[in-house]
């Protein structure tokens, strides 16, 4: 099983939402079965809550399921990942930092490295917490824009994975 984990701050608006866009696109790919897909937040604020309303609801509204419980991520499940994605560069640092060995942060990635479209200047997925509405249909626009080239990319992971 290829294991990857999304990455955020609190676990209830970025970070579900890439793992809900990521998890329908891997059932389309029929790989549902090789790749688990889930996700954490760097802190533990929301630890047990569900996605914030404004994630569901833009979730719902372009059909991907929304059901979701956040968590902490904890620098003990690097080795049970693949690949760790970090929804923007604080995260990233934060988990590189975080990662018991130069192997394991080597797992981590931004999200936005894999949207062919992004510059070096565009590598982050905004935090819509405090803002209105837009800033969660934003941040789903750019995940459904990276996850094609995450998808390429896992695949042929576990392609090389597979016997």
């Amino acid at each position: 099983m290829y294991r990857v984990c999304f990455v955020c701050t609190g676990n209830i608006c970025r970070s579900p939402m890439a793992e809900s866009v990521f998890r329908s696109h891997v059932a389309d790919a029929g790989l549902s079965g090789l790749v688990e897909v889930d996700s954490a937040g760097t802190g533990g604020w929301h630890e047990g809550d569900g996605a914030d309303p404004r994630t569901a609801a833009v979730l719902e509204a372009a059909g991907y399921e929304s059901g979701h419980r956040a968590r902490q991520f904890r620098a003990s499940w690097f080795a049970g990942l693949d690949l760790v994605i970090a929804l923007d560069a604080g995260h990233l640092s934060d988990l590189r930092a975080l990662a018991p060995t130069p192997q394991d942060a080597a797992k981590v990635r931004l999200l936005r490295s894999y949207d062919p479209a992004a510059s070096a200047g565009q590598t982050d997925v905004p935090d819509p917490y405090y803002g209105s509405l837009d800033g969660f249909e934003e941040c789903l626009q750019l995940v459904e824009a990276a996850s094609p080239g995450l998808l390429a990319a896992v695949s042929e992971a576990v392609k090389e994975h597979t016997p």
